[in-house]
């Protein structure tokens, strides 16, 4: 287990690195415009916006750059937001901006899970029947329709058909609902496509018909067995989500102009606020490769089937 732990993480800490690099050096090649406030564009001279740009270290090598910014990331400076919020440290904006995605996308992840794996055993029990058909009517509209086009739908008519507010508000809770709510759906709809696709597969296996053969009712076939080789697959999706959620609020909050990291960055790009962009970028890629790497592991914990050495793989 050791050994299998240590190779996912050196995978991941290379994929970080890589990712890190890249994202780093391709900010580099952007308009340098993007180091300046609209007041700087407007009222500075060329040689005042040269000596400026000098005193950050922008026209040193790019090479020198990440040094730089790799050292002062391990101090925990994080560097300063330029144009959104001018000479503001960008870790001052993240502790007040991450709790706030963190929030929704947790109790996200919580209906996703709840809603869909509820909708997935509604589906298995009414195989080819009305309730099977609706649930496939509704992932066909989540994966397949464009995701602003329902959002959209949702927080136009579905608020003014329970009238609830359009815009998040912090002092209003119903303002909370339709967000939340719109940020789980493509959760809902995983969840309930693989496990009604999983428990499927699993009514056809042998050990299904021998516990039937045994006097095993239908239903505790289902909960004792079927149901939990099932679900096994479904576990690596599980830290994904979290974090693909937490990622995926950058719709929702520009919508419902909910004060997280999502809305930020979104804000950042249309500012070109380049040192912003680039450590929320680089947080979000972190965020995905820990995912990917936590899910690694926690099959291979609740699976006894995963190979963990490398003779076995």
């Amino acid at each position: 287990m050791k050994k299998y732990i240590a190779q996912r993480a050196l995978r991941s800490l290379i994929t970080v690195c890589l990712v890190f690099v890249a994202v780093f050096m391709l900010l580099r090649f952007m308009p340098l415009e993007g180091y300046f406030s609209d007041e700087m564009i407007k009222e500075a001279d060329e040689a005042t916006r040269m000596t400026y740009l000098r005193n950050l270290g922008l026209l040193d090598h790019p090479l020198k750059q990440l040094w730089r910014f790799v050292k002062n990331l391990f101090q925990g400076d994080l560097g300063r937001s330029l144009t959104v919020y001018p000479k503001v440290p960008i870790s001052t904006l993240l502790a007040e901006k991450i709790p706030v995605t963190a929030a929704f996308g947790f109790v996200s992840m919580l209906l996703g899970i709840v809603f869909g794996l509820s909708l997935g055993l509604v589906m298995v029990r009414t195989k080819d029947r009305l309730g099977d058909h609706l649930g496939n009517g509704f992932i066909l509209v989540i994966r397949a329709v464009p995701s602003i086009l329902y959002l959209f739908v949702i927080q136009v008519y579905v608020s003014a058909a329970f009238d609830l507010p359009m815009l998040f508000y912090e002092d209003r809770p119903g303002s909370w609902i339709l967000p939340t709510i719109s940020l789980s759906l493509g959760s809902v709809a995983w969840y309930a496509l693989w496990l009604r696709r999983f428990m499927v597969d699993e009514l056809n296996q042998d050990y299904v018909k021998f516990a039937q053969v045994k006097g095993l009712s239908k239903s505790a076939v289902n909960r004792r067995h079927i149901f939990r080789n099932a679900i096994i697959p479904l576990v690596i999706y599980l830290p994904s989500d979290l974090l693909l959620i937490i990622s995926g609020s950058l719709v929702i909050e520009t919508l419902y102009s909910i004060p997280g990291t999502g809305g930020l960055l979104t804000t950042a790009i249309k500012n070109q606020d380049n040192n912003l962009v680039q450590v929320l970028v680089l947080m979000y890629a972190v965020a995905s490769v820990v995912g990917v790497f936590l899910g690694d592991l926690l099959v291979a914990f609740v699976d006894p089937r995963i190979k963990l050495t490398q003779k076995e793989e």
